[in-house]
């Protein structure tokens, strides 16, 4: 097989969710067999690469992303021969592999955590964020735990406080200790070695802390795209507890590890000013190769709000690539957040022609090419503890994280013969796999012609990007100096004025809904249009 080593430069990335994706031993939890047993589907998509969420050992109290041991496969997922025959298998069918690598934080059983906490002078006493209780006993500043609550825990044994950007199971790693980077080194090393494409970064811009532990101060416009508005984690501008100038430095080190390899590393960033640090984290060519925020996972959706957050970012990237998404294990389902549900078979379809004409990389989530709704979920079903906490406010992550239908008429949708850990939703199975495969017409079937369609657009893939003429609701760019990309974001038929004479209609892409006369173009619901005007000479694109 051919080494492209800029496979990833506008390449599509498909997640997968390992606990929900599909279970081979009947107890209820997707594991890495029944990933291998589904990789001939992933590569019919016709996607570049997959992301696998952790899989690796741990306590699961945030269901893998508090790793116990980095360089193990939980038991519940299988072994680490089931992950070589998963890395050689997806090679076979032209599929790179990508894996979470969860390196700000442990699980609080990690044998370097349990060490750590046992006294203040042990050989691992510095690896963590340790910091003495204020003289009234309170915590040593003001830091808020996305999940809630203070970032500080109070430990009996050493009898100070650690801190945890997230749950109180998960406390932080200290990278400013050099031993501690060089130990997360070698366990992406380890994986490296394995055979991995790449690794994603989760929570990147969270490995280093303010020394002096100086208060945060609030916040001057609230974040509302890292948080919900429910979350007082959006109130405070986020100067001292993550996104330190020291970072860059590790990130080099990182870099240079993943070119060692001809790896790739993609890095997830939840900050204030979440498109800054993205040019910030990829420029250069020498830390992340790619990066993508939750920018595009909030329930803001309009042709207004999209150009903002890429004029935005590319005014600053440079030399720098993005990833944008749509869809997470993060985030409430598009169909949902964005499409409130609507039944138009144009919606999923018109979001994915949008997303894949964007300048960048993408990932996509597993389910989004069935168009699955977010689940409704009662108390009683919950599994996520940050849902746990803020319901019924914020009711969590579990509603965009169950079970893959892959079956209409199967026990669970063909997902476990057993009890699945989060229940499949009745109107996910009208969506199954297998009766989508069965239908031209289905998102399934528009999936795999468009991701194949734009494969052979060269200025999707790597041109430059303009938008034209703003409209509220009409998205209109061009890529590379010459395709022209027109979508309607809304429900409700809009007209669109093209500022070209001689642009001709592009066919092939499965796009419908618009009709035009010269300039004109009358744009349905959720209608989308290529065109192409006379190719600019090559140093243009």
């Amino acid at each position: 097989m051919t080494t492209n080593t800029n496979w990833w430069r506008g390449g599509v990335i498909y997640q997968i969710y390992p606990r929900s994706f599909a279970d081979s031993n009947g107890d209820g939890i997707g594991d890495l067999p029944g990933i291998i047993e589904h990789l001939p589907y992933i590569a019919g998509l016709g996607v570049d690469a997959i992301w696998i969420s952790p899989f690796f050992k741990s306590p699961m109290k945030d269901f893998g992303y508090d790793v116990s041991d980095y360089c193990a496969v939980d038991p519940m997922f299988g072994n680490i021969d089931d992950f070589r025959e998963l890395v050689g298998r997806a090679h076979q069918l032209g599929l790179k592999v990508m894996i979470d690598q969860v390196l700000s934080h442990t699980s609080d059983q990690h044998e370097w955590f349990v060490e750590s906490r046992t006294s203040r002078d042990n050989a691992k006493a510095s690896w963590y964020v340790w910091s003495d209780a204020k003289d009234d006993g309170s915590p040593p500043n003001n830091w808020l735990s996305v999940f809630g609550g203070s970032a500080w825990q109070w430990d009996t044994r050493r009898r100070q406080y650690y801190l945890h950007n997230f749950l109180s199971s998960q406390p932080d790693l200290n990278f400013h200790h050099p031993e501690v980077q060089d130990a997360i080194l070698n366990s992406v090393r380890f994986w490296l070695e394995l055979g991995v494409d790449g690794l994603r970064f989760d929570a990147c811009n969270f490995h280093f802390h303010d020394l002096q532990l100086r208060d945060n101060p609030p916040a001057v416009q609230r974040d509302s795209t890292t948080v919900s508005q429910e979350n007082p984690y959006g109130l405070q501008a986020h100067r001292y507890d993550k996104s330190q100038p020291e970072n860059l430095v590790f990130l080099q080190r990182l870099r240079r590890l993943l070119n060692e390899y001809s790896a790739v590393g993609l890095g997830e960033i939840g900050d204030d000013d979440s498109l800054a640090l993205m040019a910030l984290y990829t420029g250069g060519h020498d830390k992340l190769h790619m990066a993508y925020s939750f920018n595009l996972l909030t329930p803001e959706f309009s042709a207004d709000y999209i150009r903002g957050q890429v004029d935005t970012l590319e005014a600053q990237i440079g030399s720098g690539w993005p990833c944008w998404t749509t869809g997470n294990h993060d985030a409430m389902r598009v169909l949902t957040r964005w499409g409130h549900n609507t039944d138009h078979p144009r919606f999923p379809r018109t979001v994915l022609a949008m997303l894949l004409s964007l300048r960048g990389s993408t990932c996509l989530y597993q389910g989004e090419e069935l168009s699955l709704p977010e689940a409704e979920l009662s108390y009683e079903q919950l599994q996520d503890p940050y849902g746990i906490e803020m319901w019924p406010e914020f009711k969590g992550r579990d509603g965009c994280r169950t079970p893959m239908p892959w079956l209409h008429d199967g026990v669970n949708g063909g997902f476990t013969r057993g009890e699945p850990w989060l229940p499949v939703p009745e109107t996910h199975l009208t969506r199954a796999v297998d009766l989508q495969q069965q239908m031209d017409d289905s998102t399934l079937a528009f999936y795999r012609h468009f991701l194949a369609w734009r494969r052979e657009q060269r200025p999707l893939i790597n041109g430059n990007i303009h938008f034209l003429d703003p409209h509220p609701q009409v998205l209109a760019l061009v890529r590379a100096d010459h395709l022209v990309c027109v979508f309607n974001l809304s429900p409700e038929a809009q007209h669109y004025v093209l500022p070209f004479d001689d642009v001709k209609e592009v066919s092939g892409h499965g796009l419908d809904g618009v009709s035009r006369q010269g300039r004109d173009l009358t744009l349905e619901a959720w209608g989308g249009w290529f065109g192409r005007l006379p190719a600019q000479p090559e140093s243009r694109r």
